[in-house]
């Protein structure tokens, strides 16, 4: 069976010619770059990744297939694939079936054989784009028209399309030392699971739980977690967020939680030229000088003063971490109130786990 020729095109009109991979058909959504060389069934599951076309920059994927253990939701929530050279078969003792397979199961239109390192060049110069990819339309101008006339991230309240309909609750392993409330604006499975481990059990909430069921609960922590979308959108999310730092409840908030936090405190939100998506992405501990080596998947950040403390309605707060790539603000933490955030993502999975001891800090911050 030959290969079915596919199209890429970019909203300025850069075109990229391949062939189709996972589902056959046409679909648009964000354009983003991901450096990963390992964890791509993590990425493609993460919540965050909505409405967003991924391009693998690593240019060999799939050669372990996909199994049942490394998903971080239930399903793949990307909105496209791009990939440069496709593993013709898996090869690992735990896998159930090949990516492409599970592309197309789930629907997932993707590309295969274009040169994907140009293309993040190209997104690094210019900025993340919306996208189109087609293998049912060979046509550019008429896959480039629907991209232009598609959405745009910026402005997108996407936190509640991918919240979890009904809370659940996940066990602590051994005696249960803390129970915390969890908003899930896209949370990802190993979140409560590093919580489980230091024997925490986690209540996961939907995003639209009002101020006043979060503190029904009376959790002895509260944690925010990833998320997709503008920031800019989420009042709610700010809304709960304020609800817990004024009964001075501990709050942690990761990702788009740290975000939500910054807008809790007064500050404001940008978007990113081209964000970060990643699991190599250095940041620096501001109190302590550490550098630690961090998973990403964001495209906005905190507008916040670097250089020393600021004023919030809840006292002083600060920039605790910062990105060395880039200086862009990579964690806040209140002085006056129990609650801190980071841009970056802690459970890491696939990896790396430098961070991880901020769960600890977590549970220190509850302990007091």
């Amino acid at each position: 069976m030959s290969p079915q020729p596919a199209v890429l095109v970019l909203e300025d009109g850069r075109t990229f010619r391949g062939e189709a991979y996972g589902a056959r058909g046409e679909t648009v959504g964000e354009a983003v770059f991901a450096t990963g060389m390992t964890g791509y069934q993590e990425t493609l599951t993460d919540p965050s990744y909505h409405r967003q076309v991924v391009v693998m920059t690593a240019p060999h994927i799939g050669n372990t297939g996909v199994n049942d253990e490394d998903g971080e939701s239930d399903r793949i929530w990307v909105a496209g694939y791009v990939v440069r050279d496709p593993a013709r078969r898996p090869s690992s003792w735990r896998s159930r079936g090949g990516l492409g397979d599970e592309l197309a199961g789930q629907g997932v239109v993707g590309i295969s054989g274009v040169d994907t390192r140009a293309l993040t060049r190209h997104l690094r110069e210019r900025g993340a784009m919306r996208v189109g990819i087609s293998s049912a339309d060979p046509d550019p101008e008429r896959l480039l028209a629907k991209v232009l006339d598609s959405p745009s991230m910026r402005g997108a309240d996407l936190a509640r399309e991918v919240s979890t309909a009904a809370a659940y609750t996940v066990p602590a392993i051994g005696d249960r030392r803390f129970r915390i409330a969890a908003v899930d604006l896209g949370i990802k499975t190993m979140t409560p699971r590093r919580l489980a481990e230091r024997r925490i059990e986690t209540l996961v909430l939907p995003a639209t739980t009002t101020a006043a069921e979060l503190l029904a609960v009376h959790a002895d922590g509260v944690f925010f977690s990833n998320g997709p979308g503008d920031p800019a959108t989420a009042d709610y999310a700010v809304d709960l967020m304020r609800a817990a730092i004024e009964v001075r409840t501990p709050t942690f908030g990761i990702c788009f939680g740290h975000q939500i936090l910054g807008r809790a405190l007064g500050l404001g939100t940008y978007k990113l030229g081209y964000g970060h998506r990643g699991v190599n992405q250095p940041v620096q501990d501001r109190r302590t000088g550490r550098v630690a080596i961090t998973a990403h998947n964001h495209g906005f950040a905190v507008d916040a003063p670097i250089d020393e403390p600021f004023r919030t309605p809840y006292g002083a707060a600060e920039v605790s971490h910062v990105g060395l790539n880039d200086g862009v603000v990579e964690g806040l933490r209140c002085l006056d109130r129990p609650a801190f955030s980071v841009q970056y993502h802690p459970e890491a999975a696939a990896g790396p786990h430098d961070a991880d001891p901020l769960f600890d800090s977590f549970v220190e911050l509850m302990s007091r």
